[in-house]
């Protein structure tokens, strides 16, 4: 185990759709209610696919869709998880303080992309950043940096 306190604390390469969802369901193998993922990564890197994995091993069935249009979404699963896209929210200065607060409860995981909005909010909460890039063809390069 790493330093940061995972197996899978470092880079990883996906070539497919299926392997990103493969290393989003080993990640959340390893998360407990109330921690907090932040995913970055250029628009078509693989954040949502990632996060869908992720949410498959919690228990979560039925449709997974990506909360672009909304500000996040909650699933009730073996635990609760939710999924946050803070893309369109430039900052949380013109929204209700409140805004987040039902998706980052104790006894969930929050999986958030875009994160800059409300890094310093859920800062204390945070577990892993996960950050995606193209890497070629249908490649993705997936680096994951756990806190201690």
């Amino acid at each position: 185990m790493s330093a940061g306190g995972s197996k899978l604390e470092g880079a990883h390469e996906s070539g497919s759709a299926e392997r990103t969802a493969a290393l989003g369901a080993e990640l959340a193998r390893e998360l407990s209610p109330g921690d907090v993922v932040l995913l970055r990564g250029e628009m078509g890197a693989g954040k949502s696919t990632f996060i869908r994995g992720a949410l498959r091993q919690l228990g979560v069935e039925g449709a997974i869709p990506s909360p672009t249009f909304t500000i996040g979404r909650r699933y009730e699963g073996a635990v609760r998880a939710s999924h946050l896209d803070l893309y369109r929210l430039g900052s949380l200065d013109d929204e209700d303080p409140g805004v987040i607060d039902e998706y980052l409860g104790p006894d969930t995981i929050a999986f958030v992309e875009w994160p800059e909005p409300v890094a310093a909010l859920v800062e204390p909460r945070v577990r892993v950043e996960v950050d995606l890039r193209h890497d070629g063809a249908d490649r993705r390069r997936i680096d994951l940096r756990w806190r201690s």
